[in-house]
């Protein structure tokens, strides 16, 4: 007998059994209170659910570090008619875990794609100067946004507009926390361990974007994608051949610092964060 029979049919019967647990409607996570001078990230989403199923570092960070962690919609999605629906979706998931939340326009932006940025560069700069603004707003220590190569045209046109952003901002420096969901990142520098609580809450935030999720249950298969990053990141965050850490879950990031007027690295080889680790630590380099 093939002693992974089991084991497979265990995991088969686990995700049959989160298909059909229920969706949002929980009671708001215990909120951690940030001090009047705590540092600030900003997260920016380029759809609604990025901020839950992208968010674990952003989220440790709210929680162990105590900082002031805000979600920013750059957009509501490419349905108009959707649009009213995934801003209410997005307002109970950042209220579940605690996130703040600002939309970068009534109905959030549209059209956030490299195709834009290469042919209206009247719309493109009038984008630009929307995330410029937030940046000399919150003067934040850190931000979060999509790497380049992340395959999604809004994920990727996010990329450039953060950077462009950047750019435009005034006495701007933080430091810079890719991610990757679509496309796989070639040059990740960072593995970030979750716990169990941690994976179980984002689960729980993203069951929030129902019409979502009602479409295509990945918020269930979360827990195999960050399984498969420890896997991924044994090499590529910790170098080829080494040895593996003894992480369940994890996300891979890549961490730089922009220091005013480029983009500059923050540490040579990569790094591995435990759940046993403050992320604020990482900041101080």
């Amino acid at each position: 007998m093939n002693p992974y029979s089991k084991l497979v049919s265990d995991f088969a019967r686990l995700v049959a059994e989160g298909k059909a647990l229920p969706l949002g409607g929980f009671p708001p996570l215990p909120q951690p209170t940030p001090a009047t001078d705590a540092p600030t990230a900003l997260f920016f989403a380029p759809h609604p659910d990025d901020e839950t199923i992208l968010g674990g570092l952003a989220l440790r960070l709210l929680r162990e570090a105590k900082w002031n962690v805000i979600d920013i919609a750059i957009t509501l999605g490419s349905i108009k008619e959707r649009k009213v629906g995934r801003w209410q979706e997005l307002r109970n998931a950042c209220h579940f875990l605690g996130l703040g939340l600002e939309l970068t326009a009534p109905d959030g932006l549209d059209n956030v794609r490299p195709a834009t940025r290469a042919h209206d560069a009247v719309a493109w700069s009038r984008m630009v100067g929307i995330i410029a603004a937030l940046l000399e707003k919150h003067r934040p220590k850190v931000i979060f946004f999509p790497h380049e190569l992340d395959w999604n045209s809004t994920h990727v046109g996010v990329h450039f507009l953060v950077l462009d952003a950047l750019r435009a901002a005034r006495d701007v420096q933080c430091h810079l926390i890719e991610t990757e969901f679509w496309g796989q990142m070639q040059t990740p520098n960072l593995m970030v361990e979750y716990s169990a609580d941690v994976v179980a809450d984002l689960m729980a935030a993203t069951s929030f974007h129902v019409g979502e999720v009602r479409r295509n249950p990945y918020h269930v298969l979360f827990p195999a994608w960050l399984m498969d990053n420890v896997r991924r990141g044994a090499e590529l965050v910790g170098g080829q051949g080494g040895a593996a850490p003894a992480f369940l879950f994890a996300q891979l990031f890549r961490l730089r610092r922009w220091a005013g007027s480029q983009v500059e690295s923050c540490f040579a080889g990569g790094r591995f964060l435990p759940a046993s680790e403050n992320p604020a630590d990482l900041f101080k380099l």
